[in-house]
């Protein structure tokens, strides 16, 4: 009975992506911003079934100005400046992360947003790396 629980435990915590994912997802949207310029990466990341989606995680990219350049789960968002968006605990969360990004350093950021595959609000935490004028994120939901 307990190897049936722990293996119940692996394969829901396999539905959910983990930080180092998150990270190492992060980094190849970077490299491939790289390899490939702006254009054809937000192309790139908007694909709903493209290579920067996986499970519940996505990649998103935003200027410094808070407009959102390209977004792997929600096309509405692209070309929106959220800056003055707010989660359901009014935690101004893009504003920080800009003020956030602005110090060039990657980090970790938690705030509560929609969950694309639950289709509910959750805790999440984003790792976002600034890269020039802009900031590449993606998020975990936590459990």
């Amino acid at each position: 009975m307990l190897v049936l629980a722990g293996l119940l435990g692996q394969v829901q915590a396999a539905e959910y992506a983990t930080k180092p994912e998150a990270e190492a997802m992060v980094r190849k949207g970077l490299n491939y911003l790289k390899a490939n310029g702006r254009d054809k990466t937000y192309a790139e990341i908007d694909k709903r079934d493209g290579q920067f989606v996986d499970r519940d995680l996505y990649l998103v990219v935003y200027g410094m100005d808070g407009v959102v350049r390209a977004h792997g789960a929600n096309p509405r968002m692209i070309g929106k400046n959220l800056m003055e968006l707010k989660d359901v605990d009014g935690k101004s969360f893009i504003r920080e992360r800009v003020a956030l990004a602005q110090k060039k350093a990657p980090f970790w950021q938690d705030y509560k947003f929609t969950n694309p595959v639950t289709g509910k609000i959750e805790p999440k935490s984003m790792y976002c790396v600034p890269d020039d004028d802009l900031i590449l994120c993606g998020g975990i939901y936590l459990k």
